[in-house]
């Protein structure tokens, strides 16, 4: 949002209007769906992607994914707490130097964040969005964009998508 509103594709009003709506509804989202998050330290990020898999495809504890890749070694996961408990069994046993559960209040970037996409939605459709100066760079693709209505969706699509962080920089 900070983007957007510095490259001009939104107004300042607008952004801080977005930021609270999101907030909320994700906030509404934890309280639907409660998770949680964890940061995996010194592990091929090949290696956290394919035991988040694993984790969640069994179905028996909920749902892991990674949900920032922040750099090369450090990968944040997230989801239902069972399965990142689970993951994090797993992935100290694969060789992580690290899998510290984060105290946050939710799985955020997750599919539990789900929950938060209409009121979102209905924030997105009340905003005016305009061709940004330049192009912005969105976490969710981690590709420039200067389209406003592909900015709408990616601004949804971070809700529970990973943040490529890594693959933006």
């Amino acid at each position: 949002f900070s983007a957007l509103t510095a490259a001009g594709a939104l107004d300042f009003e607008d952004g801080l209007r977005l930021v609270s709506i999101r907030a909320q509804a994700m906030q509404k989202a934890c309280e639907t769906a409660p998770g949680t998050m964890a940061a995996v330290l010194a592990l091929p990020t090949e290696k956290i992607e394919e035991i988040c898999k694993e984790v969640s495809s069994k179905g028996t504890s909920g749902i892991v994914i990674p949900a920032n890749y922040n750099c090369e070694g450090q990968v944040v996961i997230s989801g239902d707490t069972a399965a990142v408990e689970e993951a994090c069994i797993r992935l100290k046993e694969a060789g992580a130097k690290r899998a510290l559960m984060l105290p946050v209040g939710g799985a955020f970037h997750s599919p539990l964040m789900e929950p938060a996409r209409e009121e979102l939605a209905e924030g997105i459709r009340k905003a005016t969005f305009r061709t940004p100066l330049c192009p912005v760079y969105q976490n969710v693709t981690a590709l420039p964009s200067t389209d406003p209505d592909e900015m709408k969706s990616n601004l949804l699509a971070q809700l529970t998508a990973p943040v490529l962080w890594t693959q933006t920089v």
